[in-house]
């Protein structure tokens, strides 16, 4: 992004939260954004540390958030087996949600409402009670292309509606796979023709595959075709355990389209990274894009501001979660979970195996901030004046 952003933002008019993302990612830990001074006194070392951007599509600075949010899941987990569903929506509807940000964020929403809608029905309908689910999307494949499907973790159970029974699920199967995808596809489709009928939806002239849309009889005839179609609906058995499942989710809750570790070079104008071919029995391959085609897959996964891309329903929704929680502990003869410690931003960096205290010469902890350095970017566009003032020098900035 530093090599080839502003040559990829010149050619080409990009909506704000792009053009924000980019600058973000471009200043991470740099002068850019400020940052401290640090010295070792027994040994004299120096060196400047810059402050990290905190942009959630950022992927260096996501690790601290995962593991919170991992540590938090973990502090809800019940006694029961979990499972794993995955909805999944037609590329048929890709050209559609991302040809303007008010239609990503309307068509993601349907996305949410019309899986979560589904799964609270069949607790209802099929265990006779509220189940819980956390429900995380994500927006691209291996190769960083449009593939907008839901990840959803649920507990093998229901709570009764009187809130007197536990209902446990079959240990090896929760809901039939396909009525799923049918009550799923038809509570999405209902919703396109309600977004239509409302005028949410816009088709830009300029896009050869979404403005004929616009029409009514065109749009009824895609959603006829998607009625016609089978949408896929995944189910997986429980893992060995929650926290494996939850463990596993982690490596995708908090990033966004690509690892740095599957970066192989960006060279010569090419970007180079693995993935893998799940068609071809998840063989590990390389693949060679231009810069500018690098950057316009991976703008296609920047969510419009604001938009919660995990959200938890029933009996994790947050409204009700501490009460129903406490109450299925309670059915299920499991004692409370032990509140967790309070930790410094310090202590979550130490798991991540960096220790801001200790010199990297002499690898004593005697490592201190000894200058704040000024901020030259606040926010997008709009520089800011150093200050003058002296700031006081904190133990660890959350920064």
């Amino acid at each position: 992004m530093r090599l080839y952003g502003a040559a990829y933002r010149n050619a080409r008019r990009l909506p704000r939260t792009h053009l924000k993302v980019l600058q973000a990612i471009e200043s991470c830990r740099t002068a850019a954004l400020g940052g401290h001074k640090e010295h070792c006194a027994p040994c004299g070392f120096e060196r400047f540390a810059y402050n990290s951007c905190r942009n959630r599509h950022c992927p260096q600075c996501q690790s601290l958030a995962k593991l919170q949010w991992l540590e938090a899941r973990q502090a809800e987990l019940l006694p029961v087996g979990y499972f794993h569903n995955v909805f999944t929506l037609p590329h048929q509807l890709n050209a559609l949600i991302l040809c303007h940000e008010q239609n990503q964020r309307a068509l993601l929403n349907l996305l949410f409402q019309a899986a979560s809608e589904t799964l609270l029905q069949f607790g209802r309908n099929n265990l006779g009670g509220t189940l819980g689910a956390t429900l995380v999307l994500h927006t691209w494949d291996q190769q960083l292309r449009p593939h907008f499907h839901l990840h959803c973790v649920i507990p093998g159970g229901a709570l009764s509606c009187a809130g007197s029974r536990w209902l446990p699920a079959h240990p090896r199967y929760l809901f039939p796979v396909r009525a799923l995808s049918k009550v799923f596809r038809g509570k999405f489709v209902d919703g396109l023709h309600r977004l239509f009928a409302a005028q949410a939806l816009l088709f830009p002239p300029s896009m050869v595959q979404v403005a004929p849309l616009a029409q009514a009889p065109i749009f009824r005839a895609l959603c006829s075709q998607l009625r016609r179609m089978s949408w896929v609906v995944y189910s997986k058995r429980p893992f060995a355990g929650p926290e494996k499942l939850l463990n596993y989710l982690g490596h995708y809750t908090h990033r966004v389209a690509i690892s740095n570790t599957r970066l192989i070079s960006c060279q010569g104008g090419q970007v180079s990274f693995h993935y893998r071919d799940r068609r071809a029995g998840d063989i590990h391959k390389t693949m060679h894009l231009s810069a500018d085609e690098f950057l316009r897959r991976f703008l296609c996964h920047v969510l419009p501001a604001g938009f919660q891309r995990i959200r938890h329903y029933g009996l994790l929704a947050s409204r009700s979660k501490r009460d129903k929680l406490t109450r299925c502990r309670q059915l299920l003869g499991a004692p409370a979970p032990t509140p967790p410690v309070k930790k410094t931003t310090a202590d979550w960096l130490l798991l991540l195996g960096i220790d801001v205290n200790r010199c990297p010469s002499c690898g004593q902890q005697t490592l201190e901030r000894t200058l704040l350095l000024p901020v030259r970017v606040r926010c997008f566009g709009k520089p800011s004046v150093p200050s003058t003032t002296p700031a006081t020098l904190k133990p660890w900035d959350t920064s």
